[in-house]
């Protein structure tokens, strides 16, 4: 008996727009868009789905495969949407998130604001523990410490932990028996351990990948095994596999874990695209583009190939100003990004200047031009004002823009208070 082919599905969720692509054996693809559904991410994926396999007249057992990329998490990092996070770390060395590297990104600026951790001073808990540089114990786990930290993780209703210690990537004895302490204590919670997620020396960055992957997990995990419940409900039964931020590709349970992994996986799907056109084009050296909802990046694919890195930086507070970001150590391709996407929102500052971000209007409501309600004038309705968008052929002519609505919110928010006539607002 002849195995036939079979097809293969490819999802990306982005802040604003979910896209589906279906592609058949014989090089056919179909293709639709989404507005993408916060409540739940994966209705607008099952409905993209969906309205493929019928446009192709396809069964969900004929498909080989499912590949998912996604902004999620970095969408969740930038806007400060994850969970209520707490960081348990050697007694003596709760400081280290804030005190960084020690060192100042813009020399000269005495009112340097510097990023602000993902986890507040109050919910860094010191732990009576101590390891030494070869992993050896100076200091034995002192489960009343722990004790201790209950009563805070309850009143603030902390949904995700971070365990920490001082040279555990050596010997994560320390950090195992928290967790199994942990779990036991509170079997609720989402726990991360930094000698699992970045089992490398600097005890920042350490630190920092651990909290980001803290923060971001229950909104992933719960996420991905929810869709991956309903898509096995439909009568899929074939491998779904993650992108990951290097560009490779992992399996649902180690993206349920590591959800710190996918945080770049929708914009490296973009880079490697990027690679083949370059490669098909003969072209050595190009700069990729990807204009997203809530983010844009940048990369350089150099000698065919994209550049990559074992660290990268998201939310940053001075745009292109190494160091002024959150350090994650990851295997990444490496992307200049910046918190301004299509669905960035416009305001004015005290200083009266204008203001683009990093807050997004996403997809619900979305920008002004979308006719979902949006008050608030983002990008996309500066585009659309000037010309720049056409409101006919938007997203592929799926739904029409309100152009009405964009003029009425540049001219109220941005336009009126400045002074300016509505197409220099915009162009602003």
């Amino acid at each position: 008996m002849v195995r036939k082919a079979r097809a293969r599905l490819a999802v990306d969720i982005g802040g604003t727009f979910t896209d589906v692509v279906l592609e058949m054996p014989d090089g056919r693809r179909f293709t639709t868009k989404l507005l993408t559904t916060y409540g739940h991410p994966g209705e607008a994926v099952l409905e993209g789905i969906s309205t493929v396999l019928q446009e192709a007249s396809v069964q969900p057992s004929r498909i080989g495969v499912i590949i998912h990329g996604t902004t999620l998490a970095t969408n969740a990092l930038i806007e400060r949407s994850g969970a209520v996070t707490a960081l348990l770390t050697t007694e003596g060395h709760r400081d280290a998130l804030e005190m960084a590297h020690e060192d100042r990104f813009e020399q000269y600026d005495v009112m340097i604001d510097r990023p602000t951790p993902l986890v507040a001073r109050h919910l860094r808990l010191p732990v009576r523990e101590r390891l030494d540089a070869s992993g050896r114990v100076l200091l034995p786990l002192d489960e009343s410490s722990l004790e201790a930290c209950l009563p805070v993780l309850d009143e603030h209703a902390v949904e995700s932990v971070a365990i920490g210690y001082l040279h555990a990537f050596v010997n994560p004895e320390h950090e195992q028996r928290t967790a199994e302490w942990l779990r036991s204590a509170k079997p609720g919670l989402s726990i991360t351990l930094a000698s699992e997620v970045c089992p490398e020396i600097r005890e920042f960055e350490r630190l920092s990948t651990a909290c980001a992957n803290a923060y971001v997990r229950p909104l992933m995990a719960s996420y991905l095994n929810r869709l991956a419940g309903e898509l096995e409900q439909l009568g899929f039964n074939c491998p779904f596999l993650l992108m990951t931020s290097g560009g490779g590709l992992t399996t649902l349970d180690t993206a349920s874990r590591f959800p710190i992994r996918l945080v770049e996986s929708g914009p490296a799907g973009g880079a490697i695209l990027a690679q083949d056109v370059a490669r098909y084009a003969g072209l050595e050296r190009v700069i990729s583009f990807d204009m997203g909802g809530t983010t844009a990046k940048l990369c350089l694919i150099d000698d065919f190939e994209p550049l990559t890195s074992r660290s990268f930086e998201v939310d940053r507070v001075y745009r292109f100003r190494k160091g002024s970001g959150l350090p994650v150590r990851i295997p990444v391709i490496e992307m200049v990004e910046i918190g301004a996407g299509g669905g960035s929102i416009a305001q004015i500052d005290k200083l009266g200047r204008i203001q683009v971000g990093p807050e997004s209007a996403g997809s619900e409501p979305g920008p002004a031009a979308y006719g979902r309600g949006g008050e608030k004038p983002a990008v996309t309705d500066a585009d659309v004002k000037l010309g720049r968008v056409y409101a006919d052929t938007f997203a592929g002519g799926s739904f029409r823009l309100d152009t009405a609505a964009s003029d009425r919110a540049v001219q109220k928010e941005i336009a009126g208070p400045l002074g300016l006539d509505s197409e220099m607002a915009a162009f602003g």
